[in-house]
């Protein structure tokens, strides 16, 4: 989200669009210039600070009904990292699931030995929840990127995602009359939702003609192979899930009772909270990619 927007101050505005500029440039020169283990190393950062921050919003709901959440800031941080440990190339898949058993029970036995009774659980399940759904999501990124026409597959997840974002907030706050989730995000419509579509759809084209026209001039380094309407039916998932990614990311910080996920990122508020469309749409293209293999409909 980096055009003008009258409802943020001028210093705040130039604030949103330097940042942007530096995470997008950064973004771009990882894909294309970057080695596998740059991006992995990006991503287990950010995964770390958006954890450390759910961490953040976990102990303010916690408090807010009269509790004390206890999952240590050194559980969270090992376990986020051995996520991306057990997706490095010489480490057998099959430990993914006995490492995160492992560091489920060792936080049940902390929380166990720690917590008031009736805390146990929920501190428990609320850690193994942060993996979930921020540590694993994110350790899809480098595994994409590696994948044959990875750099292509990378791009075109992060434009679909970042072009609906734009397009639900510009399109969405100047039409937007009906509201889609209010309970859950206030300022969320359905003319925004139907325009965040609509935007990555666009932008998903854009991508595959600049791949079409690369690949013509013998450049593969952006090269797409599947038929058109199977991008652009991509390119329209993504952004669904996009835009549920959004909505549960809202859901929590409500129920918590704060506004932004954290303050890291000038003019955008927390690390979550701009990659929270990302934590589900990864996912789902990863899932789809899957789908694509098992029914031979060829690669991406």
């Amino acid at each position: 989200m980096i055009f003008y927007d009258p409802i943020y101050p001028v210093q705040d505005f130039m604030k949103r669009i330097l940042t942007a500029t530096v995470l997008i440039l950064a973004v771009f020169a990882l894909i294309f210039f970057g080695q596998l283990w740059m991006i992995t190393l990006f991503s287990a950062i950010v995964a770390e600070l958006a954890a450390y921050e759910y961490l953040k919003l976990a102990s303010v709901g916690a408090e807010a009904h009269g509790a004390k959440l206890r999952i240590p800031i050194w559980w969270m941080t090992l376990g986020t990292a051995l996520a991306f440990v057990v997706t490095l190339p010489n480490v057998p898949v099959e430990s993914q699931l006995p490492v995160l058993s492992g560091l489920t029970l060792i936080l049940f036995a902390w929380n166990g030995f720690r917590a008031p009774l009736i805390q146990v659980l929920p501190d428990t399940a609320q850690g193994l929840f942060g993996l979930i759904y921020i540590a694993y999501p994110l350790t899809l990124v480098p595994l994409l990127w590696k994948q044959e026409d990875g750099p292509a597959l990378v791009l075109f997840l992060m434009v679909c995602v970042w072009a609906g974002d734009i397009a639900a907030l510009y399109i969405g706050r100047a039409f937007g009359k009906r509201k889609l989730a209010p309970r859950l995000s206030p300022g969320k419509t359905w003319a925004g939702s139907i325009a965040s579509i609509v935007g990555s759809v666009i932008a998903a084209s854009i991508v595959i003609a600049i791949a079409d026209t690369l690949t013509a001039h013998g450049n593969t380094l952006l090269h797409i192979s599947e038929p058109l309407w199977q991008s652009l039916l991509l390119a329209a998932i993504l952004n669904i899930a996009a835009q549920l990614g959004d909505l549960l990311e809202s859901a929590i910080k409500r129920g918590a009772g704060v506004k932004d996920s954290g303050t890291m990122l000038p003019g955008h508020g927390g690390i979550l909270d701009r990659i929270d469309a990302l934590l589900l749409a990864a996912p789902v293209l990863w899932y789809v990619l899957l789908l694509k293999d098992y029914f031979g409909l060829g690669r991406f």
